[in-house]
């Protein structure tokens, strides 16, 4: 007895999308899942307010090609600033691309060193509320697919 044509794994890249822990906001992450799935990618959509020690065991097991961090509530660079060494510091994510976007802070001008500390902080690319979501297509678009395990 057959027990019918088996199934391919699914080959697409995988990304860990989240929102920080203070940021309660979920309309940014349903937005980034449709432009993220529009690629090609496989979602893990982790939700708002996702603590930091999930974050990162949810990242390792398996590693994802790509993680993807959100804010709404202008918290984002000091949140991201938190949570940045904690994944880094893991061996198992010290190849993985990981991005930071939206709202960065509540200064304006006075947070336009932001992205530059936040990028020399471990994270790949930041991408400002301002910037628009074409930059972060393009840089989603560009990425090299990781080796197989």
């Amino acid at each position: 007895m057959s027990a019918g044509p088996a199934v391919a794994p699914d080959r697409r890249r995988h990304v860990v999308l989240t929102s920080t822990e203070s940021d309660s906001h979920t309309w940014n992450l349903v937005f980034l899942q449709l432009v993220l799935e529009e690629l090609g990618y496989l979602v893990t959509n982790l939700g708002a307010c996702v603590p930091d020690q999930v974050l990162v065991a949810e990242c390792l097991s398996p590693p994802p090609d790509l993680i993807v961090i959100s804010s709404v509530n202008g918290h984002g660079y000091n949140d991201g600033m938190r949570v940045i060494p904690l994944l880094r510091s893991r061996p198992e994510l010290a190849t993985v691309p990981i991005v930071i976007g939206g709202k960065l802070g509540i200064g304006g001008a006075a947070d336009a060193d932001h992205p530059a500390a936040l990028l020399r902080a471990g994270f790949d690319a930041v991408f400002a509320d301002d910037g628009g979501v074409e930059l972060f297509r393009s840089y989603v678009r560009e990425l090299p697919a990781r080796a197989a395990a």
